[in-house]
């Protein structure tokens, strides 16, 4: 076992399913936690969260059993020392498109002399105030970084990427990276989905975990098929919006299309 959970759990022995939170509400997260899944994406690239919204999610989970990503909005080192400090063991970080930034990324979740994250312990919820005497002295294995692949440069530098010391996890954005290819809108496009499944095998072969958002469950399935040890195959919001949509159908307020 190692000292964090997740990362145990991306090399068990069945794939871990999972979803988005999107809403940006604690009582939605709470719901959503009690639903069976393995994991919740916590997003702030896309959702209306910011740093307090994410704490109150933090809070509303912390003593639920799915293990929680926190995406932020991009790989600035303030914006991450401050999610670690808060409490997130699990970032998510978009748009990686080479070795360099990926090991940037992992300095900054890393104490001197292995990084440069600050030290703020005292003041930190991660370390519930110093009362866990060990927190320092433990604080960079809890943690796992997970690098969003959503580009063809990206692809192009995917083994360098993927084996980069510190990188737990690779994550392939469909939906990004089908707009980059030319095929906007389009994720389950033959070519996005081919240059997925082969860069699932990648990711694999170089002994890092690799993971893919699939809504769909035809391709979420050949996604794991394909190598993927973590998918996410929902969101809160779309869930919400199509549960919605379904009702209103049902009772006649929208005409059948």
């Amino acid at each position: 076992m190692t000292a964090s959970r997740w990362a145990d759990l991306l090399s068990a022995d069945r794939p871990q399913i999972g979803m988005w939170l999107a809403t940006g509400d604690p009582y939605v997260a709470e719901i959503c936690a009690g639903a069976g899944l393995d994991w919740l994406m916590l997003d702030m690239e896309h959702a209306p969260n910011d740093l307090r919204s994410t704490l109150a999610q933090l809070q509303a989970l912390a003593a639920s059993s799915p293990e929680v990503v926190v995406r932020p909005v991009d790989a600035d080192p303030a914006g991450i020392k401050r999610l670690l400090d808060i409490g997130v063991r699990n970032l998510m970080v978009p748009l990686v498109e080479s070795a360099d930034e990926a090991a940037a990324i992992v300095s900054a979740t890393r104490y001197p002399p292995d990084g440069i994250r600050g030290v703020g312990s005292a003041l930190a919820r991660a370390s519930q105030w110093n009362r866990d005497a060990d927190y320092l002295a433990t604080a960079d294995e809890r943690v796992t970084v997970t690098v969003q692949v959503e580009s063809p440069e990206g692809i192009r530098q995917l083994k360098e990427i993927a084996t980069v010391p510190g990188v737990d996890a690779v994550f392939i954005g469909p939906a990004d990276l089908a707009a980059s290819m030319g095929h906007l809108g389009a994720p389950q496009h033959p070519e996005v989905v081919e240059t997925i499944e082969k860069a699932l095998g990648v990711i694999a072969s170089c002994g890092t975990a690799a993971g893919v958002n699939a809504f769909d469950e035809v391709f979420a399935r050949r996604y794991i098929t394909a190598g993927a040890r973590f998918v996410l195959v929902g969101a809160d919001v779309t869930l919400l919006a199509r549960g919605s949509e379904e009702l209103a159908r049902r009772y006649g307020c929208v005409p059948e299309s």
